[in-house]
């Protein structure tokens, strides 16, 4: 589930530097690249990001996964630089949470070295501590991921959002209303993240981000939020993993 949702994530977003999105260009403008330097940058972070994925889906390793979760983190970042709301990088949680979840889920080596980061990943680390610690990780991500979406919906009214709902014929109150049930969900995520709950949030966020389609956006749009679907449907399902156990006692 983490590597099919860091994988898509990445494909996703990749596409959109192919297509060369203009919406990207504030966000060059923060770094100060100017806008015809950006035009010719972003097919070339498409393919990176696309090159990524693809080697996450395929076979995956540390490395790409390391350069996952900090590129997606500081362009989750870069979206409160360039003047935009602090939600934006807090809603894309599932961006950089999930291939950091991957990331734990396979062990950090000791010491680091290139050949752990460039080593196949085989089976994920058998231990109970680290699995505790993944779980937490997910948990988090879920959370912040429905508390950032909810927040620009309920308190900031992102018209992007209305867009979306008037799609299959709802009115713009539905972006607040929505917003604050969203706010419920991660408050609720963050006291008992039971499986029933985190596979309704997996359900719910397919459904919501799949609006974009609805809307007329590509499907890039839905493909780059994976994360945010995969982040609850693993946590939900990593509780009944059978390849786990306890580490033995030391001593």
């Amino acid at each position: 589930m983490l590597r099919g949702g860091a994988a898509l994530c990445f494909i996703g977003h990749g596409a959109f530097g192919f297509i060369t999105k203009a919406a990207w260009l504030p966000y060059f403008a923060v770094a100060g690249i100017p806008a015809p330097w950006a035009w010719r940058m972003m097919p070339v972070i498409g393919a990176v990001d696309v090159l990524a994925g693809m080697a996450v889906l395929f076979a995956p390793r540390r490395l790409p996964l390391l350069y996952m979760t900090l590129w997606a983190a500081w362009t989750a970042l870069l979206r409160p630089l360039a003047g935009e709301s602090v939600f934006e990088a807090v809603e894309r949680a599932g961006n950089y949470g999930v291939p950091l979840a991957f990331l734990m889920l396979a062990g950090w080596p000791r010491p680091w070295s290139w050949r752990s980061l460039t080593a196949p990943l085989t089976e994920p680390l058998r231990d109970a501590r680290n699995l505790a610690r993944v779980r937490t990780v997910l948990q988090w991500t879920t959370c912040l991921l429905l508390a950032g979406h909810g927040a620009l919906g309920a308190i900031t009214g992102k018209p992007l959002l209305t867009v979306n709902y008037a799609s299959i014929g709802l009115p713009a109150a539905t972006t607040a209303m929505v917003g604050w049930f969203e706010l419920a969900l991660a408050a609720a995520i963050a006291v008992r993240p039971m499986t029933g709950l985190l596979l309704f949030v997996a359900a719910w966020k397919l459904a919501t981000e799949s609006l974009f389609v609805a809307a007329g956006a590509p499907i890039w749009e839905v493909m780059e939020r994976a994360g945010s679907i995969a982040a609850p449907l693993a946590l939900a399902l990593l509780p009944a993993e059978p390849g786990f156990r306890a580490a033995p006692k030391q001593g």
